[in-house]
């Protein structure tokens, strides 16, 4: 377990994942084992939503690459490579056409494994600010190497009516349970406000958009994505796409409203 701690707040990170983020007392990260999500923050890549309805099967300009839901990233374990006492950066890696083991196989895939075509190094770095953690990812590898790209945080709830503010929008709890699996649209939308016993807001920097997505009342995914999945059919995911240009920055900043 990796902790980074302030004046203010302590961060817990477990093998590459956010499982805590303590504020004046405060837990604004869902925690494993309560009822909703086994995770408490994960990434997708290279692909964004379910492949499914179209044999696990999307379209690269190098032919035809196996993936699952959200991408095989999280199936690869990321490696420390730097620690202080307010930051920490671990990476992953991985080469074209190595076969990546699907956990999701035989219950919910019918693909042991995934692979990509693709080379690349991905690499996700925490810095405990004050009054911010930021998290930034960085993509470098082949040039042309298309990509989704999106963070997946949850965030424990603390009331019953916890409101999500995007664009002016109120979004209540009701109304993204109401959606599903498919994940509530938030598009055009580069900083989101969780309102609830004390407020957070999430701020991003080359996403472009969020969803969110929750089947439980005490946590709700709040996500920066580059793509909104469900806007094609999953045989069209490809159009999703965008393209490296030699390496690629992407930026969220979770800042407290103590």
């Amino acid at each position: 377990m990796v902790k980074l701690k302030n004046k203010d707040c302590t961060v817990g990170i477990d093998a590459g994942e956010l499982v805590s983020f303590v504020c004046d007392g405060h837990e604004f990260i869902h925690q494993k084992g309560s009822p909703g999500w086994g995770s408490s923050d994960t990434e997708m890549f290279p692909v964004i939503g379910p492949l499914d309805k179209a044999n696990f099967r999307i379209q690269t300009p190098k032919g035809e690459a196996i993936q699952d839901q959200h991408g095989l990233l999280r199936q690869i374990p990321y490696e420390l490579i730097l620690q202080t006492e307010s930051t920490a950066v671990f990476v992953k890696e991985y080469l074209a056409g190595t076969k990546v083991k699907n956990s999701k196989y035989p219950a919910k895939s019918t693909e042991p494994f995934m692979d990509w075509p693709y080379s690349f190094r991905f690499e996700k770095s925490f810095e405990l600010k004050e009054g911010a953690l930021e998290i930034v990812f960085r993509i470098s590898g082949e040039e042309g190497m298309p990509f989704m790209l999106g963070y997946h945080p949850a965030f424990k709830l603390h009331t019953d009516t916890p409101v999500i503010i995007a664009n002016d929008q109120k979004i209540s709890l009701d109304e993204v349970l109401a959606v599903g699996s498919r994940a509530f649209q938030v598009p055009d939308c580069t900083a989101v406000t969780l309102k609830d016993k004390k407020n957070i807001t999430i701020e991003t920097k080359g996403f472009g958009h969020f969803m969110c997505w929750t089947e439980v009342r005490n946590m709700i995914c709040i996500e920066p994505i580059s793509f909104y999945p469900y806007a094609v059919e999953q045989k069209d995911l490809d159009k999703g796409f965008q393209y490296l240009k030699d390496k690629a920055e992407f930026k969220v900043v979770i800042k407290p409203n103590l």
